[in-house]
């Protein structure tokens, strides 16, 4: 730190307990006395640097012969009097950026101007600070924080302004320009040409670039109020937004402990992790740091992480943050609500009444937040999209990455037995249908909250279960929800359905991709000679398709027969109903099914895989009509 020395005497004074006293042998005719303390010393001195003195033992001299001077409101106390009292008897004395603002604002209270005496020390004061501080990064920032022990007479001289522009000037200059701060933050020196200087020669080497958050340290050992007005002042000099939001982020993360204990690896290994800052705040003050980092942070997504902001929101709620600070937080995750993972969206219910073992209704919010956003920015609708769009369109992964979200955090909250079905359902809803490419999850979570609460009536499963669309369940989900005894049995028949379409659909699919890869074998069975060892490798290939494809009827099989049993049962119940008619019944579960589907679409498959049987039943007809012919030419 740099420093300016004034003055050419040797100390002159001394310090017995709560009193100094000169040292120049002559008997001291004039006590000042600034708080507890109390100065032994001479008139001249003291009147010939300063107006306010001069008049003070002017008024003294007259009314008493003991002269007492009383100085309750010095700017520093004692301890900067002191130093005024010394540059006053020309004592030696050190100017640094830690006393010059103290130093500065006494000499203007105690007027000690050029009139009152050549080279003064408001003069003094001035050229340190205008020609060494606000010329370094360091000293600046120094200076800065001793103004808030003499606030008041700072602000009246505008010091703390002065520094704040000088320091936010310095942060929104390119530092790789002019070798700053490497100098200032005890790098190597570094020669005319850029290299680094050793012991006075260069090296050749250059020096490392500097990064845009080589600041953040320095900032955030400023106290809330001078560092919002520093922040501000960036601001308005246009400095990027995502380079401040990374000084809020590092701000808050030093005062606030709440904030460290979930941050992800990434972040604990970087090298800007803030330490132990050895303050520890008051949780009002927490609260009131919150509250102004919210104000603060930028609104443009993705500036600050997701993990960060929860972490805010839920430090904001176990210190009863202002409310519309949490309404602020939740709409910032709402903003990229893609961003975040189920770690972050676990936050426990901090409420009094403590419902729910989770804030459900906060992640409601929050999704109802990113939902707004998405349709302000994509402006998809659910009638405009189809799966195979949904999955190759850019715009759209973010709401299918919170579907997915979403999904998992329903299957993660459904087992609190507290959970009520209105509040379970309404967060599922909430999810748009075209966000969903699969039901998979969202089924995965209905199945928990129905294990979890067994005691649900027919007519709440059935509620529930319309959530999710059986069309849109892979074969593993079908396959499984078809043997859920949880599930009402109008799902599970819809389920049966649509899984023996798209066992047939596949099957198809197979099909046809045999029969094109018989013709195409065929076809260059002459030209591709040469290739045998190719050929033999797609013909057992082929045979492990048709392997599969007799897997896949197999199935289809057991699926009919499992229907046809169901449809007797049904049939049963509605003779003792007095309604007795398959059709009914299967209008009453919401699809149409024919009473010969089934073995229609089994037979037409099996004629179509087996030839030889088709050959078979023309060979009978024709036996037949032979036969015809006999008789009636007989």
């Amino acid at each position: 730190m740099a420093c300016m020395k004034l003055g050419s005497k040797t100390d002159a004074f001394k310090r017995q307990g709560q009193a100094w006293f000169c040292t120049t042998g002559l008997p001291s005719d004039i006590v000042v006395e600034v708080g507890e303390m109390s100065f032994h010393l001479h008139k001249f001195p003291l009147l010939s640097r300063s107006g306010v003195m001069e008049r003070l033992i002017a008024e003294a001299s007259e009314v008493e012969e003991g002269c007492v001077i009383k100085l309750s409101d010095v700017p520093g106390g004692a301890k900067t009097f002191e130093l005024v009292a010394k540059f006053c008897y020309g004592v030696k004395l050190e100017l640094t950026a830690a006393n010059v603002v103290q130093l500065r604002c006494a000499a203007e209270h105690l007027e000690m101007t050029e009139e009152n005496g050549e080279g003064n020390l408001i003069s003094q004061t001035d050229i340190f600070l205008n020609q060494v501080v606000l010329r370094n990064w360091k000293d600046s920032l120094k200076a800065l924080q001793s103004c808030e022990d003499v606030l008041p007479y700072a602000e009246e001289l505008q010091f703390p302004k002065k520094f704040i522009d000088s320091l936010a000037a310095k942060a929104c200059t390119d530092p790789n320009l002019f070798g700053w701060p490497v100098l200032e933050h005890g790098g190597p020196m570094q020669s005319p040409g850029g290299s680094v200087l050793w012991n006075g020669i260069s090296t050749g080497a250059r020096p490392k670039n500097s990064s845009s958050d080589w600041w953040y340290e320095d900032a955030s050992t400023l106290s809330l109020p001078l560092y919002k007005r520093l922040i501000s002042a960036m601001e308005s000099r246009g400095l990027k937004q995502e380079i401040i939001a990374g000084s809020l982020n590092f701000y808050a993360r030093k005062y606030i402990p709440g904030l460290n204990r979930r941050q992800g690896s990434t972040e604990s290994s970087n090298r800007l992790a803030p330490v132990g800052s050895g303050i520890s705040l008051s949780e009002e003050d927490q609260k009131l740091l919150i509250e102004e980092i919210d104000h603060l942070l930028p609104m443009q997504k993705g500036l600050v992480p997701t993990k960060f902001l929860f972490g805010l929101l839920r430090t904001a709620k176990i210190l009863r943050a202002n409310p519309s600070c949490i309404s602020n937080l939740e709409k910032r995750i709402g903003v990229q609500l893609d961003q975040a993972t189920l770690e972050d969206l676990l936050m426990p219910n901090f409420s009094y009444s403590m419902e729910t073992l989770y804030d459900v209704d906060c992640v409601q919010r929050i999704l109802d937040h990113f939902l707004v956003m998405d349709q302000v920015v994509g402006g998809a609708s659910p009638g405009s999209v189809d799966d195979a769009q949904l999955m190759g369109s850019p715009s759209l992964t973010p709401i299918t990455m919170v579907a997915k979200l979403i999904d998992g955090y329903l299957a993660e909250v459904a087992p609190d037995v507290n959970l009520k079905l209105p509040k379970f359902q309404s967060l599922a809803a909430a999810v748009p249908e075209y966000a969903r490419p699969l039901d998979d999850g969202l089924y995965r979570a209905i199945d928990i909250y129905l294990k979890s609460h067994p005691w649900l009536a027919e007519s709440d499963r059935e509620q529930l279960c319309r959530l999710m669309d059986c069309q849109k369940l892979s074969l593993e989900a079908c396959t499984h929800a078809a043997q859920n005894e949880r599930l009402p049995l109008r799902i599970i028949v819809q389920v049966l359905f649509f899984e023996q379409l798209q066992l047939r659909t596949s099957i198809a699919g197979c099909l046809l991709v045999s029969d094109n890869f018989d013709g195409s074998r065929q076809l260059r069975s002459g030209l591709m000679g040469q290739n045998d060892g190719v050929w033999a490798t797609a013909a057992r290939e082929n045979q492990v398709l048709k392997v599969g494809m007799d897997n896949m009827r197999m199935r289809v099989s057991e699926l009919e027969k499992e229907c046809s049993t169901m449809r007797q049962e049904i049939e049963k119940l509605g003779r003792v109903k007095g309604s007795s008619t398959w059709g009914n019944v299967s209008k009453k579960f919401g699809f149409r099914l024919k009473s010969q589907m089934c073995s229609a679409q089994e037979g037409s498959v099996s004629k179509q895989n087996n030839p030889s049987v088709q050959s078979e039943k023309s060979k009978n007809q024709h036996k037949g009509k032979h036969k015809k012919n006999i008789s009636s030419d007989e």
